[in-house]
């Protein structure tokens, strides 16, 4: 689904790398975690893939397209994003700013009305008593959700997120961690989460791409991560007490779950 072949960045000092030879093979549907603490390069490779920003060498495919080769615009309308600060418009209401993307692609008043609906409905938003409200009127956790909704507008199979519920109380962020795990079965979507968060990424994720100093230094299942974290830097990361916590929980989940079937 989405290739990334050799991808690197530097910025001025040539020799300094934000991400240093990358290669990473996301998967149709799948849920990749980019984790790591700040500076590692995650959201720097999660801008690549949308072409926020340009990779310095190597290349990026997507359905076995090279996304450097396809006009940036029109690739970022196909491409769902959603980020930590939302970005909604303040002097728009909710529906004018899920509206963005289906408005520059000339949709009908009646399409964009009836999809601002479906997907308000689908974040569990009431629509009657949202649509014609101003960012400013929401809460944090309603902004994030209309966020997603955004993201979700023109239907993409690719959702970029970076850090999306971290300015969130802890209620809020589990609420909605638990509705992007529904939204991402019901959608069969290819997601890339960028987190500091290891409890998060084991809880949401497919796999994890552990990163340090702008490399991949640990690829695989949460659950063969937990059992053998593999390296040192992803050690590390499970160490905290919420991550021990949470490992535990995840492996009693999983051996529940086997001794049903």
């Amino acid at each position: 689904m989405i290739n990334l072949k050799n991808i690197s960045k530097s910025y001025d000092d040539e020799a300094t790398f934000a991400v240093d030879s990358i290669d990473l093979e996301i998967k149709s549907g799948e849920l990749l975690a980019l984790v790591g603490e700040s500076g590692c390069g995650k959201t720097t490779t999660l801008k690549m893939i949308n072409r926020l920003i340009e990779p310095s060498a190597g290349s990026i495919e997507i359905d076995g397209e090279n996304i450097l080769a396809l006009d940036p615009v029109t690739l970022r309308r196909r491409i769902g994003y959603v980020f930590q600060e939302i970005g909604l418009f303040p002097h728009m209401t909710v529906a004018e700013n899920i509206s963005i993307t289906p408005r520059l692609l000339g949709w009908s008043a009646e399409r964009m009305h009836s999809r601002v609906t479906e997907l308000l409905q689908m974040v569990e938003l009431n629509p009657d008593g949202l649509r014609n409200r101003f960012p400013r009127e929401l809460s944090g956790g309603q902004q994030q959700r209309i966020g997603v909704a955004r993201a979700l507008a023109v239907a993409p199979s690719v959702m970029l997120m970076d850090e999306p519920f971290g300015a969130l109380d802890p209620l809020t962020r589990s609420g909605l961690q638990k509705e992007l795990t529904r939204l991402h079965k019901l959608m069969s979507m290819t997601i890339i989460l960028v987190t500091h968060d290891m409890s998060e990424a084991l809880t949401l994720a497919d796999r994890i791409a552990v990163m340090e100093k702008g490399k991949i230094v640990r690829l695989d299942t949460p659950a063969n991560i937990l059992q053998n974290p593999g390296h040192p830097y992803a050690q590390r990361l499970l160490e905290t007490p919420v991550n021990q916590m949470n490992a535990l929980t995840k492996l009693l989940q999983q051996s529940e779950s086997a001794d049903s079937q």
